[in-house]
């Protein structure tokens, strides 16, 4: 193997610790591969997804998120005061959804939440909570995205 030192099985847990702190989502952890795009789990930017290459499912779609920079959900690191609920927890700001919460490790975690919605809760001061716990999201320090100006409340979106 590549490194030299890898065990069989390595360390899952310290894995997913990396992981969450660098917001790198995992596809059965944190989303479903048939339910979301490669730009909603940030593969855009960690060079997933070839722009050059042939013909593939959904290039119309992913061509155009990638141009147009219409990219509405991204993988965020969420934090909190307390432990987070388990992953699949509705993010929610008013009682309204804006993502849900992905793997988890004690006080901080991934989501994938539409960026718009937590840029209108942020702007407007209001809570973002997953489940009954108030969450505090971030884009990783590495991603070239930042969230939208003039985004919609989550009433409006």
């Amino acid at each position: 193997t590549y490194g030299g030192g890898a065990k069989d099985g390595g360390d899952p847990d310290g894995w997913k610790a990396v992981r969450i702190a660098n917001g790198i989502a995992e596809s059965g952890a944190d989303y479903q591969l048939g339910d979301a795009f490669p730009h909603d789990v940030l593969l855009d930017e960690t060079g997933g997804v070839g722009f050059k290459k042939g013909c593939y499912i959904g290039q119309e779609v992913v061509s155009r998120m990638q141009h147009r920079g219409t990219a509405r959900r991204r993988v965020l690191i969420a934090s909190a005061d307390g432990p987070l609920p388990a992953s699949g927890t509705e993010l929610t700001v008013a009682g309204r959804p804006v993502g849900a919460l992905g793997s988890v490790g004690g006080r901080t975690g991934l989501a994938i939440a539409r960026i718009d919605r937590v840029k209108a809760a942020l702007d407007a001061g209001e809570a973002i909570l997953a489940g009954e716990v108030p969450v505090t999201l971030a884009i990783p320090a590495w991603a070239k995205f930042s969230f939208p100006e003039g985004a919609a409340s989550a009433e409006e979106a």
